[in-house]
């Protein structure tokens, strides 16, 4: 198209061609640039949602594109019907990364986590001695950890799974950060369970951060029962947490780890599944497998994004910064603020309605005052800005929130 693509014509565009499967607030971003993005004509905003966490390392980081443009020039594609010279590389350099002894490459994180619930079914019953059709995985109510059929399954969220039937079957749900309840179901099903799945912090329920030990407990019970810890960190990983992983605020060990996102610096689409050999050696050749996954760019993409995080300390400024974040928030003196709670860049602020006024006419606020961010669950604002975000950024930004917010009193 010859003309300029204003905002206007960009969601025309998408509402006359594209499903409606989003419902997107009318911004229209152009371009980005560490924890800022600009819309179709020019106005400049800070990212508060940084792509549901995937772009940690801040928009268009050199370091990460540089990858990119390098390695596309070379070759793009193999297919993993042939070895190439990154794969390996990046493999070997994943797995010390995270401390595991083998990674299956994917793209999306729904594909990690399928990869991870077959891998957890496999070992059930190669390795537990499940029988082939009785295998359960155990997982938790409020959770999102895609949108694929097998997924949505284990979702209690009739948006996710309403009308995709049948759905399918092998799956428990517990409630989430309730220890005892996972206690229970092992003990009365757990010769038949190979797998507990949880997300360390639930990100799309509204940045449920469970209590303090949770993880800790869960992982002993599974240990216990000869379970599979699951651990899906494709948001609240790398770096995200004020940790490299949310669950090493305890001290845990995934059996099985899921990380997708910001393993790519939202460069390029990479995610992965990360366990050791008694678990991941029970998928054989041609078992298993991605066209694209594992694919050239993919791993230097990867490998740049992973060595941004530790080169700029980016944990540790989540740590800190998060801190402020809440400590600033918790200031407001409005009653539509219920609730603000949080780890490292991961906050969400519980709104109570007033004067007909809700989430989404806050965010809306929000952007017209410079600061991006989207509700969940139409009550909850997820606030998660690029973890290279500077002191003096944060603090601005967070008085565009406040004006926003104290606009409804």
């Amino acid at each position: 198209m010859s003309e300029k693509i204003t905002s206007k014509i960009a969601i025309e565009l998408e509402d006359k061609y594209g499903a409606h499967n989003y419902h997107p607030l009318p911004v229209v971003l152009s371009r980005g640039k560490g924890a800022k993005v600009w819309d179709a004509e020019g106005k400049e905003y800070y990212d508060f949602l940084s792509a549901y966490s995937a772009v940690n390392q801040g928009h268009c980081h050199p370091k990460i594109v540089n990858a990119l443009t390098e390695q596309a020039q070379k070759i793009t594609l193999t297919s993993r019907a042939f070895y190439n010279d990154v794969l390996g590389v990046y493999e070997k350099f994943v797995t010390e990364y995270f401390g595991y002894e083998k990674v299956l490459p994917m793209n999306s994180g729904a594909e990690a986590d399928e990869t991870a619930l077959k891998l957890a079914r496999r070992w059930g019953t190669v390795k537990k001695g499940i029988p082939n059709d009785e295998v359960m995985i155990v997982c938790c109510s409020g959770n999102f950890h895609g949108r694929t059929i097998t997924i949505i399954t284990m979702s209690d969220d009739p948006d996710s799974y309403a009308n995709y039937g049948p759905l399918t079957p092998g799956f428990i749900r517990i409630p989430y950060n309730d220890p005892k309840a996972l206690e229970k179901v092992l003990e009365k099903h757990g010769k038949k369970i190979a797998g507990f799945l949880l997300e360390p912090i639930q990100g799309e329920a509204g940045v449920f951060v469970p209590d303090e030990g949770y993880l800790k407990k869960c992982y002993d019970l599974c240990k216990k029962h000869n379970v599979l810890f699951i651990a899906d960190e494709v948001q609240t990983g790398i770096a995200r947490t004020g940790k490299l992983l949310a669950c090493d605020h305890e001290n845990v060990r995934p059996d099985l780890l899921i990380l997708g996102k910001a393993i790519s610096g939202g460069v390029y689409p990479v995610s992965a599944v990360l366990a050791d050999n008694e678990v991941m050696l029970t998928i054989k050749p041609g078992e298993h497998g991605s066209t694209f996954g594992g694919n050239p760019i993919a791993c230097q993409v990867a490998i740049a994004a992973l060595q941004v995080v530790k080169e700029e300390n980016l944990a540790e400024k989540a740590e800190y910064l998060g801190k402020i974040f809440r400590e600033e928030m918790g200031k407001i003196k409005s009653d539509m603020i219920e609730l603000i709670r949080g780890k490292g860049l991961l906050n969400a602020i519980v709104i109570r309605p007033k004067n007909g006024k809700k989430a989404w006419d806050v965010c809306l606020k929000m952007a017209e005052n410079g600061v991006l961010a989207k509700p969940t669950h139409e009550h909850i604002i997820r606030y998660a800005p690029p973890l290279v975000i500077t002191e003096e950024e944060l603090r601005d930004a967070i008085e565009r929130i406040k004006k926003s917010i104290l606009t409804f009193e």
